[in-house]
């Protein structure tokens, strides 16, 4: 089934960053010393039997991990040894480094005409190459320099990768006898605003927005009006902090139900299909958008590669009415019945949601989105 075979794949994708992971533990010891000693040879059994336990399980500490030879991408991200995807670090949006010559020769001119042309006619900020990204980059190698071990943690247990595959973490690491949150201080240093765009921090919360109060006060990074930044952070943080309030208000009613689940949780489908003839409620990212011209409309609400929920409108006024269409890229709620396709074609069966009422779909308050889509839905 497609939903098992998913989860199946997400397993083994897990227990396979275990074996890598348990591997690189088990070899330090050896590398450090006592070669061959039972005490040793203990030491491994050990850190495979915990590496396995911790990556296996879903749970808030991933654990702890030698840097790779270069750690740092940029100012967001960085790789370990032992797992097999990069880390996207949580509550985080560092600006992006400058990938091409074209760019650093763009850079060099005029920045309002700069950062005008990256923008174009999107209705959304964009992200693209800065100097403030390549500051990101060197504070992040300056924070890590000198470090051995990092740290994981998880802010949900359940929320293990993101869409594209990678580890969703916080990165700790020890500096003068105690552990130090790489992501908020990289959010007190003014290195990234505080990234609410996939959900408010369930963790650190408070931490991070004092963080940002902090350097935005002191005018550093992003704040100083000095530095060639991207202009609009007022827009993105609206943006962001309208999806994140929509996220945690989900959240809020999901407490105590089986029957809400959240896409992003590494057994949402699982819960899905158990949930077979039942209405649920999911909250997920409007991605492809199939309009029915003979059959029935779909909706994919996003989850990971191969692995999106399809939502069903068999009447196109209620598609039409539920102003859906209209929110690529943002977080629905959508309740429906669980119910299962098989595809004439490729003999493929996947989990749908059938939705018959347009109150089933209900739309964030993401500024610009929803009084377009319900204007869209009136003509």
């Amino acid at each position: 089934m497609f939903a098992v075979q998913a989860v199946r794949d997400h397993a083994a994708r897990i227990i396979a960053a275990a074996l890598a992971a348990a591997l690189a533990l088990a070899l330090a010891p050896a590398l450090s010393g006592c070669a061959g000693s039972e005490a040793s040879r203990r030491y491994s059994r050990d850190q495979v039997q915990a590496s396995l336990k911790r990556l296996e399980t879903p749970g808030l500490l991933v654990g702890e991990f030698t840097l790779a030879p270069t750690p740092v991408l940029d100012g967001d991200t960085i790789r370990v040894e032992g797992l097999d995807s990069t880390l996207r670090l949580l509550a985080l949006d560092a600006e992006e480094t400058i990938k091409d010559a074209q760019s650093r020769r763009e850079v060099g001119g005029d920045w309002a005409t700069y950062t005008r042309n990256k923008r174009g006619q999107s209705p959304r900020p964009k992200k693209f190459g800065t100097p403030m990204g390549e500051e990101a980059k060197v504070f992040a190698k300056h924070f890590f320099d000198g470090v051995d071990r990092v740290r994981l943690e998880r802010d949900h247990p359940k929320e293990i990768r993101d869409l594209y595959g990678r580890y969703l973490a916080y990165a700790f690491v020890r500096k003068n006898g105690r552990w130090v949150n790489y992501n908020l201080e990289a959010v007190r240093a003014g290195m990234s605003p505080y990234f609410t765009k996939y959900s408010y921090s369930r963790r650190f919360h408070d931490q991070f927005v004092a963080a940002e109060k902090e350097a935005r006060a002191a005018r550093r990074g992003i704040w100083d009006p000095t530095k060639r930044t991207y202009p609009d952070y007022d827009e993105r943080k609206a943006w962001w902090d309208a999806r994140g309030r929509f996220i945690r208000m989900f959240e809020q009613d999901a407490q105590g139900r089986d029957d809400f689940i959240e896409l992003t949780q590494w057994d949402s489908l699982a819960r899905i299909e158990k949930s077979k003839g039942r209405e649920v409620t999911v909250l997920g990212a409007v991605g492809r958008v199939f309009r029915g011209d003979r059959g029935p409309s779909r909706v994919m609400l996003s989850r990971q590669r191969s692995s999106d929920l399809a939502i069903i409108f068999f009447d196109k006024d209620v598609f039409a009415s539920s102003g859906i269409a209209s929110y690529a890229g943002e977080f629905v709620r959508v309740s429906g019945v669980v119910s299962e396709y098989t595809n004439k074609y490729t003999h493929r069966r996947q989990l749908q949601l059938i939705v018959n009422l347009p109150s089933q779909v209900v739309l964030s308050d993401v500024p610009g989105v929803k009084n377009a889509a319900q204007a869209a839905a009136r003509h």
